[in-house]
């Protein structure tokens, strides 16, 4: 196994691009190293993308912000503007884990294991993320809820790797939540998830929403219909049963021994309505 710290993005392009074996990247290594002491797999190069300039930045952009791929949740949590900004993602990224684990951690990392219980997916996808991939033919920009086409596997190509990940300016009297339940309150992973952004008129009615549900599907599922619910109202009892039966209808999970179908089922439907509500009172506020 080679490991080579890239210095550019064109280097580890080229490092992943002409690799004939198994290639990973080491950004933050929460689950890299997992994988390599349990002997999961056995790369044949290991590039490691901290060094190279702009992956350890958040930078202000169009109004909103940049986040480089190697951005650890410890500084993410740091920085007060993003925080007060998108205060779920920020939750949502901190559930992450351990103290320990929240210094190595990183948002691009967590997207890229395309686990459909990762805790940060559902709140980027909420936030109508963009992620910025670069590769042999230059880069593109994915949302979002595009890059994980299934458990374990994402739309990444040959020598592609996260550069970045962009959040949106947010209009005023916007803001997001995020929830989940887990059998245990920390070091768990979610056995249902929620993710709302909303946006309201002066008057206080919902105007614009984008609802993500985690661990109810192979990926993460942005529901038009649990916005549909909500759209134009001010969380009224009948938009909030209207939300609850939506999300419920919109799931798709499995059975295993965290959850069954008809649990998973019905706890989406619970931890939208509060998810939703956190997010308007946060609006509002």
């Amino acid at each position: 196994m080679r490991y080579v710290a890239a210095q550019t993005a064109v280097e580890a392009v080229e490092l992943l691009a002409n690799e004939a074996g198994i290639s990973r990247i080491l950004s933050g290594g929460t689950d890299l190293l997992v994988q390599l002491k349990s002997q999961m797999i056995a790369p044949d190069l290991i590039v490691d993308v901290k060094h190279i300039p702009g992956m350890r930045d958040i930078l202000p952009h169009e109004g909103g912000f940049r986040i480089g791929a190697a951005v650890s949740g410890a500084e993410l949590g740091e920085h007060k503007a993003l925080c007060a900004a998108w205060p779920g993602l920020a939750e949502g990224f901190q559930l992450i884990g351990s103290t320990q684990v929240q210094g190595r951690a990183t948002l691009a990392g967590n997207l890229c294991n395309a686990s459909p219980a990762a805790d940060t997916v559902p709140c980027l996808v909420a936030a109508g993320a963009i992620v910025r991939l670069v590769g042999p033919n230059g880069s593109r920009d994915v949302a979002a809820e595009s890059v994980i086409a299934a458990p374990g596997r994402t739309v990444l190509t040959k020598g592609e790797f996260v550069e970045s990940i962009f959040l949106p300016a947010r209009p005023l009297k916007s803001s997001d939540a995020y929830l989940r339940f887990t059998p245990r309150s920390e070091m768990d992973i979610a056995v249902v998830s929620c993710a709302v952004s909303v946006t309201l008129a002066p008057d206080g009615m919902i105007v614009a929403a984008r609802v993500a549900l985690g661990a109810v599907a192979p990926t993460v599922l942005l529901d038009s219909d649990c916005v549909k619910a909500i759209i134009g109202t001010k969380l009224e009892a009948s938009a909030m049963a209207a939300l609850a039966k939506a999300a419920s209808v919109a799931c798709n999970p499995i059975d295993d021994k965290r959850g069954t179908i008809e649990y998973r089922t019905h706890v989406a439907g619970v931890l939208a309505r509060r998810t939703a509500q956190i997010a308007f009172d946060r609006a509002g506020a």
